[in-house]
């Protein structure tokens, strides 16, 4: 707490000054006197209340009075505040849908894991545009870009395999994704592929997409999803649905080299905790940019004592009506 008007604070000598002329007046004659034979009776009776309440007024009066000359003098606290003015990245996923997603090396499936993960990363930046684009044979956009953080989550979570022709279309699932982002106007620009197979199909070669990101100075993550070895796969057979360990195969080189002409970086998921780290250290390159301005916030805090000094006042008026009361 400061006050805007400190050297008023000087007016409180004067309630000082009363307190010592009252306490002169009270040794020094101002009390009332008779003479009698003996002071016995009254002695013996105590101090009454009366005589205790009629220094009570007075009390009351010095308090107001130097709350009033305390809110003269304009009481107030200040606190810093920051504004906080952030720009924003726009982010597309780019995510692999074919039926290899289905494999149970992840849990509870690649798939699934990847929509869960991807929905903790975009509850944490609140400020991007984010859009999500699938491939498999063929890519599409399953939501442009958007701010809406409910929607966004929503068709996330509608992510799904078996909805387009399978395979695996990376160049295509990458083009989509870049295509998004043509018209935008934000200074950072991101893609986060995530694959776990090998390219065999689409009309766009990877190389060629990672060139057409480049040229619009987008970023491109890729994420190899896949254990190490082998993986448990969901396959149809006469009995029913039975999981068979096939061989993990990603093309590692190629998610490196889209990487690299693009100035991102490759990482391999081999589990959900690795894939969840992933999706952290992303998150902690891809920071936006901040311009902080500092400036204080001022609260008033002589209507307090103002109010208070009214108070004292209002009690000062009802003891000295008791008073009169009194016998």
């Amino acid at each position: 707490m400061f006050f805007e008007y400190p050297r008023l604070l000087a007016l409180l000598a004067l309630p000082l000054l009363l307190v010592l002329h009252y306490l002169y007046l009270e040794l020094r004659g101002r009390r009332p006197h008779m003479r009698v034979s003996t002071a016995a009776p009254w002695l013996a009776g105590g101090r009454s209340i009366l005589s205790v309440l009629r220094h009570l007024p007075f009390v009351l009066r010095i308090a107001a009075l130097s709350l009033i000359i305390i809110a003269l003098a304009r009481p107030r606290s200040s606190s810093q505040m920051e504004k906080i003015d952030s720009e924003g990245i726009d982010i597309v996923f780019a995510m692999d849908v074919s039926t290899s997603m289905l494999a149970r090396d992840f849990k509870p499936d690649r798939i699934s894991a990847a929509k869960d993960i991807a929905i903790e990363f975009i509850a944490q930046r609140p400020s991007d545009r984010m859009g999500i684009a699938v491939f498999a044979g063929e890519s599409y956009t399953q939501c442009p870009l958007t701010t809406d953080r409910a929607t966004l989550i929503n068709l996330m979570k509608e992510v799904q395999t078996d909805l387009i022709e399978d395979g695996t279309a990376i160049g295509n699932g990458l083009a989509t994704a870049v295509a998004r982002m043509m018209d935008s106007d934000a200074k950072s620009r991101v893609v986060i592929l995530l694959t776990d197979g090998v390219n065999n199909s689409g009309e766009i070669a990877p190389l060629t997409a990672a060139e057409i990101a480049k040229t619009y100075g987008v970023r491109v993550y890729t994420i190899g999803v896949g254990a190490n070895g082998t993986a448990p796969y969901p396959v149809m057979t006469p009995w029913g649905v039975e999981l068979q360990n096939m061989k993990v195969e990603i093309d590692e080189e190629l998610l490196k080299s889209i990487s690299e002409t693009t100035g991102g970086r490759y990482f391999r998921a081999t589990d959900n905790t690795k894939l969840a780290e992933i999706y952290s250290e992303i998150n902690k390159m891809e920071k936006a940019r901040t311009t902080i301005d500092s400036f204080p916030v001022y609260k008033e805090l002589f209507p307090s004592y103002a109010l208070a000094a009214l108070v004292l006042l209002l009690l000062e008026l009802i003891v000295r009506l008791l008073i009169r009361r009194l016998p």
